[in-house]
């Protein structure tokens, strides 16, 4: 079983029409999602998925991305309900 680890995805994108296709291709890897803040379990192959299809997607010279690996260690802290990451055995793209 591939290991995942915690990320944090963010983005801010200008365009409505890169807007729509970015947060199709976030909602895809994300357990769990505010706005255009996004958290993501992701296995190392996942994670290259992930910026090869946002960078795709986005003007790089107009957007922003934001991937943060998340350290697991870390004691979490949640204002109002927080819920858990679960690790599934498996994890559909498309």
């Amino acid at each position: 079983m591939t290991t995942r680890h915690p990320f944090l995805a963010a983005y801010d994108v200008r365009n409505p029409r890169r807007l729509r296709m970015a947060l199709k291709v976030l909602k895809g890897y994300a357990a769990g999602r505010q706005k255009s803040v996004f958290e993501c379990l992701l296995s190392p192959a996942e994670e290259k998925y992930l910026l090869a299809e946002t960078e795709a997607v986005l003007d790089l010279s107009a957007d922003r991305f934001f991937l943060i690996r998340l350290d697991p260690r870390a004691k979490v802290r949640t204002l109002g309900k927080g819920v858990a990451f679960t690790q599934d055995d498996w994890i559909y793209i498309g």
